[in-house]
Parts: structure tokens; C-alpha cells; sequence
């Protein structure tokens, strides 16, 4: 891992972005990092664009502000991009991740002003798949693990699975489809190069 890593994560209400950058935070904390997650708060409503934060490093972070040159974006809503600049500050060296069925070149073309790479996994569809309901932040937790190498990916589901074990003790489906979630992430992330 780079010495520090940050994302943000563009959402809507409802979505999961603030539960998805906490669960990460929690992970890579649990792996010996050093961690914040954290959601930007105003008027947020069901719906309404929102966004998050995470930062992992393996030495102490002494910033504590907003994100405003991530090195990886996660987009849970794909109507996202356009309306709101998703690629604000990121690093061309970095990536963007989308909740998309779309290939990635077709929203490549709606973020032109953006050189890096690319990236969707259709999360909504994983999430029916496996949960049951359209909930794509595990899908794209593990989508932006996959594309930044923040950690191991093994001991990352081995991780996940010990928070969702913690979070949903009595509810071993739950568990079961969340873990199959992150699995097929991990290998349905396409990827498009400029």
C-alpha cells in the first residue's frame, strides 16, 4: 500500500456511501492502518446527493478535512455523473469506480475532462443478486479495494466477513449474501484505459 490513500464516495441518501466508507475504514483499521471514514453532513435527505470519505495510510494522519484530491472515486448512483463533478481533484494516476451496467467507455465519454482510468461494476444487479435488494455499497466497497490495492483482497473478505459475523449475528443469510456480494465484485469490475 501507498503510504496514504484516499477516497470519495458520491451517493444518494439511502444508498450506503457513509456505511461503505466506515466499513472500510473499520477494515483496513483491523488490518493495522491508520484510518478515518466519515460523511460530509448538510441537508441530506433520502435521494439527495451525499458524500463520504476515507483515508488509509500506514503512518498517522494528522489532516482532518474533506477530500479534495482523492486518489480513487466511487459513484454509487451513476445519474451522478454530470449533475455533481465527480472528478473533482482526482488524481489521473488514480481511479474512478461506477455503479453502472453501462461499459465503462460510455461514462468515460460523459467525464471527458477526466485522463485516468475508468471503471463500473454493476453493482445494482450484484446486490439483487446476492442480498436481495438494490444495495450497492458492499458490492463497491470491494470494487474499490480491487482497483486500488489498498489491501490484501483475502484478507479483506476474511475482514468483512468477521464485521458482517459481528453486525448480523442472527441473521446468517444476511452474512452468506454479502460475502457472495464482495466476491462478485472483485471479479465483475471492467475496466476502461484511456
Amino acid at each position: 500500500m501507498n503510504e496514504r490513500i484516499e477516497i470519495r464516495w458520491h451517493g444518494r441518501g439511502g444508498q450506503g456511501a457513509k456505511t461503505a466508507s466506515l466499513l472500510l475504514a473499520d477494515v483496513a483499521f483491523s488490518q493495522g492502518l491508520y484510518v478515518q471514514g466519515f460523511p460530509e453532513y448538510g441537508p441530506e435527505r433520502m435521494g439527495a446527493p451525499i458524500t463520504a470519505y476515507t483515508r488509509l495510510s500506514s503512518a498517522p494522519i494528522r489532516v482532518h478535512s474533506n477530500i479534495y484530491e482523492p486518489d480513487y472515486v466511487v459513484v454509487m448512483d451513476e445519474t451522478l455523473v454530470g449533475p455533481v463533478d465527480v472528478t473533482a481533484g482526482l488524481s489521473k494516476d488514480g481511479a474512478i469506480v461506477i455503479n453502472s451496467s453501462k461499459d465503462p467507455s460510455e461514462l468515460a465519454a460523459l467525464i471527458s475532462d477526466y485522463a485516468g482510468r475508468v471503471y463500473t461494476v454493476d453493482a445494482a444487479s450484484i446486490s439483487m443478486q446476492t442480498i436481495g435488494r438494490n444495495i450497492p455499497n458492499t458490492p463497491l466497497l470491494a470494487a474499490v479495494v480491487k482497483v486500488s490495492g489498498a489491501m490484501d483482497e483475502t484478507i479483506f473478505i476474511e475482514n468483512m466477513r468477521h464485521s458482517f459475523e459481528h453486525k448480523f449475528a442472527d441473521k446468517p443469510e444476511v452474512i452468506e449474501g454479502n460475502l457472495k456480494a464482495l466476491k462478485m465484485a472483485m471479479e465483475e469490475v471492467h475496466l476502461y484505459e484511456r
